[in-house]
């Protein structure tokens, strides 16, 4: 008994011995490496062009047009016929164009435009040559 005493005292010893917290090895603090670092190479982004605010684009095909207004109808939606009043400089623009023989029936043109007073601020597009 006195052997089973002994090996049972040994067993609690053990036992307790393993109840007792211990620090973890990855919980020790580590002095960071200091690595010195090269400067930043500074490149410049490409910035993308200002779109005028609050226009919107509209494609199509010219149905009438002339130095006050322009009618087109949609490039997908040939029931979508608009009509845009021209700004100031865009009636100086069209009456260069008109002068050369303006937009003629069919040519494709897109215009930037303000949705709220429908009035057309850019223009672009190919006159074709007179008939």
């Amino acid at each position: 008994m006195k052997n089973f005493a002994k090996a049972g005292g040994l067993g609690v010893l053990l036992g307790a011995t393993m109840l007792i917290p211990r620090p973890a090895v990855a919980q020790t603090p580590v002095t960071p490496v200091v690595v010195d670092l090269a400067a930043p190479i500074v490149v410049n982004a490409v910035k993308p062009k200002p779109k005028p605010t609050g226009l919107v684009k509209f494609q199509g095909y010219v149905q009438n047009a002339n130095i006050a207004q322009i009618t087109l109808r949609a490039k997908g939606n040939e029931t979508n016929i608009q009509t845009f009043t021209l700004s100031t400089e865009m009636s100086a623009k069209m009456q260069k164009i008109v002068d050369q023989g303006g937009f003629q029936y069919g040519d494709k043109v897109t215009i930037l435009y303000d949705p709220t007073t429908m009035k057309a601020m850019k223009f672009k597009g190919k006159a074709s040559k007179p008939v």
